[in-house]
Order: C-alpha cells, then structure tokens, then sequence
C-alpha cells in the first residue's frame, strides 16, 4: 500500500484498520462504541509489535466501521449475491468477509470515493492477508458489487 500522497496514505491506512476493527467485533461481539475507542486510542497511528503505524484518516475509519456494521444486511445480501453459485458468506475465510463487506460499503455510501480506488485499496488490503488469487477473488466480487451498485 504505497499510496502517493499522505491523504491516500492515511485512507489506505484506514481501510486496513476498519477491517480489522470488523474482524474483532465479528470475533468478538465488541460494542461499536468500545471497539471504535480502542483503536482510536491503541491502534490508528500506534506502534504495534515495534511497527509504527502509518496515520489513519480517523474520521473515514469511523464511516466504514459504522457504516459497514449499520448496513450489514443490506450488504451481505449484496455481497452473497455476486458469489458463485453454492457459495454463501458463512465459507468464506472471516477476514476475507471483512474486506469484501468493508469495500462493498464504499462502493455502496461513498460515492465520493472513485470506483476503481475502492476496489484497488481492498485488492490491497487482501494482499496484506492472502495470496493473488484471493486478492483477485476481492476484485471480481468488488467489481461486480460497483457494477450492480454505480
């Protein structure tokens, strides 16, 4: 994720840690109000295992969490709707759900997030987690949500 300038770069930053935030509160049942706090305080621009993270857009973090979990439905129903047929949300790997649903909120409620920047951040994303193929899978899906959403 090397994102030419420092806006790009503390969005980048902020879409990876919306999807971690969503894993943990996924894994955890985390109340959004706790889980928000807890990477405002601990996690967005902290050092993490003698990592200093790069600086998110705090209020963009907030919007795809809150978002995301507001909208769950809707975009699950969203999601699940582009997977191959027999597949469903509950086979898929829990942090590649995260990413997809995170993304698909994007394409979704920020239409001032160019379609081709959303979907290549969460390609991103998933490289920081899988190889290419999932990270081309995250593609497929995603294009397929902008396609049906935009």
């Amino acid at each position: 994720m090397n994102a030419p300038n420092p806006k790009a770069r503390a969005r980048s930053a902020a879409r990876l840690a919306a999807v971690q935030a969503l894993y943990q509160q996924h894994m955890e049942k985390t109340p959004l109000a706790r889980l928000l706090d807890e990477f405002h305080q601990h996690r967005l621009g902290a050092e993490v295992d003698g990592d200093q993270m790069a600086e998110a857009e705090v209020a963009f973090f907030d919007d795809i969490v809150r978002g995301a979990d507001a909208r769950r439905e809707e975009i699950d129903a969203l999601v699940q709707s582009k997977l191959a047929q027999g597949w469903t949300l509950a086979r898929l790997d829990k942090t590649m759900l995260q990413i997809l649903r995170a993304g698909a909120y994007e394409l979704v409620a920020r239409a001032d997030v160019p379609t081709a920047s959303a979907i290549s951040e969460y390609v991103d994303v998933a490289h920081a987690f899988f190889d290419e193929r999932e990270a081309k899978f995250v593609n497929g899906v995603l294009d397929a949500v902008a396609k049906a959403v935009r």
